[in-house]
């Protein structure tokens, strides 16, 4: 604690500046890798939707091969049983009893025609159903692909950037120490409550960065001076000039390009 205590006012402002860039570069590797996992999931949904698509359908053809099925069994016990009511009809004793047999010979002519029908039907949607399974098919393909170039790519990130993300954090901890804890807790705390993150910004054409309001030209000067560390009275931002921030981005550029 000794060694933050001889840290100037400008030198803790370079600190602080530092360190927001540091956690700034971890928020950024964050949202990139946080939205290629959600990318790979709905892949992955969309996958398993198309599979369960292309099994309701092949069940369906299973059925309906089993209604053809069911359709020609009754088509060949329709045509025994007229072959059977032929038979008979050769020894009927009288006219009532041949035309009986008759009128059964002909609903089974008619079942013979609707099963025929039947099965007619049958095919035709066989046949669009496997059309719709070959889209389908092509679909699941294509999205199979999709899915596993996005792993991979996810894959590569990962690898990468937790590395990364390791070695900045180690920094971020390190460059913490060289600010004292007051200050180092009131960074935390605005980080935690302002917009992406930016608890330390500069001054861009005569505003805070990320904000709207103008600093007073008197605030501006002292700002520049640092001799104190001063706070936009609207967002609670911890204020540098632009000078130092561009000073400290093309310091840490380098640091971040051996990471």
């Amino acid at each position: 604690m000794a060694k933050n205590k001889e840290l100037n006012v400008e030198e803790r402002l370079r600190a602080l500046y530092d360190l927001q860039l540091i956690d700034s570069r971890v928020d950024e590797i964050r949202n990139v890798r946080g939205e290629l996992p959600l990318e790979v999931r709905d892949l992955e949904d969309e996958v398993e939707g198309f599979k369960l698509r292309l099994k309701k359908l092949e069940d369906n053809l299973s059925e309906i091969d089993e209604q053809i099925k069911s359709k020609k069994n009754l088509i060949e016990e329709a045509k025994s049983l007229i072959k059977k009511y032929n038979e008979q009809q050769k020894n009927v004793r009288n006219n009532r009893e041949f035309n009986s047999l008759a009128k059964e010979v002909e609903f089974q002519d008619l079942e013979i025609q609707l099963a025929e029908k039947n099965i007619k039907e049958y095919r035709a949607q066989i046949e669009q159903k496997k059309e719709v399974i070959e889209d389908s098919k092509r679909s699941l393909k294509e999205r199979e692909d999709h899915l596993e170039h996005k792993k991979s790519e996810l894959d590569e990130i990962l690898a990468e950037t937790e590395k990364e993300e390791k070695l900045l954090l180690e920094k971020s901890e390190k460059y913490k120490t060289k600010i004292e804890d007051r200050l180092a807790k009131a960074y935390t705390k605005i980080r935690a409550s302002v917009k992406n993150g930016l608890a330390v910004v500069a001054i861009e054409r005569g505003a805070s960065g990320g904000s709207y309001f103008t600093i007073p030209p008197q605030i501006q000067v002292e700002i520049a001076s640092r001799k104190k560390i001063i706070t936009d009275e609207h967002s609670g931002r911890i204020l540098v000039d632009a000078e130092l921030a561009e000073e400290q981005k093309k310091k840490m550029e380098k640091l971040f390009s051996k990471t």
